[in-house]
């Protein structure tokens, strides 16, 4: 009648019921013990879990124009979002919605204010990082990269090249800073930026390796008209890459071997490196930085020194010492005491838009004190620099050749000479509005009907005459062909006296 005697049965004799409670309690406080030990030694090797941050701002209405594949509604309700790669989408409006993804696979992510992650490398003290930046504004796009960037020009497409699992992220920009003019756009190559683990391994191996940043550019749109080439290319460069202080190669799609030669000082001021017309390069090139577009300001030919470290008085400068300018400040004829006359440049125009009795007014202004040179701008930058540089007034017709008031000294004075047509606003917006931003003086001379040659070409009671509004209703085109194409302007000598006297009484001042 022997008692089984088993290992419970054993435990159970050799303690009692209290002894027994307090051996439970202290393997549970051992185990806990060793849980935590394995956490502080294995800490450092943890990586964070990927994180999704979004941040919305808003104030009227969210006016996003792409939402990239990375950011799929497939993805968002819990797919997978890793990624070594940070990828910011803004758009600088009223409305504003940024998307970044953070993870690590070799050490630990730190965000910083910009939302831009740096990750860090524990086997290392230097930080790499890589980022795709892409911004949405009103008058342009462009996109900042940072990273293992590879060019295909053959394919026009710019891989972000990256070994790990990286969300897939595409975008589709046209590098002109005109967004939104479809008639620009059609003479505007569209490039591909990829990013991702499809970008990797479709991205071309390297042929060409370099240790500047790179800045892609177009000089197709309205390149050829003077006001669109400073207002679109040349100021939106300035603005891009005045940064590098010559230390920034220009990739150029859609490249004008004229538009190059037209504004060579100006490219070889910017950038001390050979330009490259990559739409015809078969070599890959590649960089750690690259900007696909160019930054500009919603208005025409201006710069806000608010939110850029540069002014539209520093981007004169910056011509003048492109072109070698001498004179700085506008005459004053306070400080004169007489001796040296103003100098008038008054721009002529051969086709339209051309003043029919510039000798008449030419001689009006000699008698008047000037010092008068009349001239038609052309292509020869560095002549018609200078030429605007030396003179103190310059008046013309509205025109892509009043653009050339960027040369003007500071302090002189601008005369626009504004058609029938309904055209203030136009006048104000390109002319006006930016002289102002330049240190210049400007007046508005606004011409009667009887001064219009268009009196020749319609009765007197035709609604061009009468209503310049009812054609701006029928469209750009038919505005453009009558008040642009079909005007010439026959000033009335004794009316535009006073403005020429009223230009003489503010350089007295």
């Amino acid at each position: 009648m022997g008692e089984k005697i088993t290992y419970e049965t054993i435990f159970a004799r050799s303690f009692s019921r209290y002894d027994q409670k307090k051996l439970g309690y202290g393997a549970f406080l051992g185990c806990l013990l060793i849980a935590l030990s394995f956490c502080i030694v294995f800490k450092p090797y943890l990586g964070p879990l990927p994180v999704l941050n979004m941040r919305m701002s808003m104030d009227v209405g969210l006016n996003m124009l792409r939402i990239m594949d990375s950011f799929s509604s497939e993805k968002l309700r819990g797919g997978d979002i890793s990624s070594s790669m940070t990828t910011i989408v803004t758009e600088t409006s009223s409305s504003e919605i940024e998307m970044v993804e953070e993870s690590d696979t070799t050490g630990t992510n730190e965000t910083i204010s910009n939302g831009t992650t740096v990750i860090k490398n524990k086997n290392s003290s230097q930080q790499k990082e890589m980022k795709t930046v892409c911004h949405v504004e009103e008058s342009t796009e462009f996109c900042e990269m940072n990273g293992d960037i590879r060019v295909d020009g053959n394919s026009s497409t710019v891989f972000m090249a990256v070994d790990t699992m990286v969300a897939n992220s595409s975008w589709v920009i046209g590098p002109y800073a005109r967004r939104g003019d479809e008639e620009a756009f059609k003479r505007i190559t569209k490039w591909s930026i990829k990013s991702g683990v499809d970008a990797y391994e479709e991205a071309p191996q390297c042929d060409q390796r370099h240790n500047v940043p790179a800045i892609i550019f177009s000089t197709g749109g309205y390149a050829g008209n003077n006001f669109h080439d400073y207002t679109d290319i040349v100021l939106p460069l300035y603005l891009t890459s005045r940064q590098f202080d010559g230390e920034v190669k220009f990739l150029i799609t859609d490249k004008n071997p004229w538009w190059i030669e037209k504004f060579r000082n100006i490219l070889q001021k910017l950038s001390r490196y050979e330009l490259v017309d990559i739409d015809k390069e078969a070599n890959v090139h590649c960089f750690t930085s690259v900007i696909v577009g160019l930054k500009r300001y919603p208005k025409e030919l201006k710069i806000d020194p608010s939110k850029s470290p540069y002014s539209m008085k520093e981007f004169r400068q910056f011509l003048r010492s492109a072109y070698s300018l001498k004179k700085e400040n506008a005459i004053n004829m306070k400080d004169n005491g007489g001796k040296k006359r103003p100098r008038l440049l008054i721009v002529s125009r051969k086709s339209t838009r051309a003043f029919t009795n510039t000798d008449a007014i030419s001689g009006m202004a000699t008698r008047l004190g000037y010092e008068v040179v009349v001239t038609e701008v052309d292509s020869h930058v560095a002549r018609v620099a200078e030429m605007v540089n030396s003179c103190d007034v310059m008046m013309g017709v509205h025109g892509a050749g009043l653009t050339n008031m960027v040369f003007l000294p500071e302090n002189a004075i601008l005369i626009q000479v504004i058609p029938i047509g309904g055209f203030e606003w136009l006048a104000k917006t390109d002319f006006g509005e930016p002289s102002k931003d330049m240190n210049l003086r400007y007046i508005g001379y606004k011409i009667k009907t009887e001064e219009s040659s268009l009196i020749q070409q319609y009765p007197p009671d035709h609604e061009v005459l009468n209503d310049p509004y009812a054609v701006q209703k029928r469209g750009w085109y038919e505005f453009k062909s009558i008040y642009l194409q079909k005007q010439n302007v026959n000033l009335d000598v004794d009316r535009f006296r006073a403005t020429l006297l009223r230009a003489l009484e503010l350089l007295h001042q």
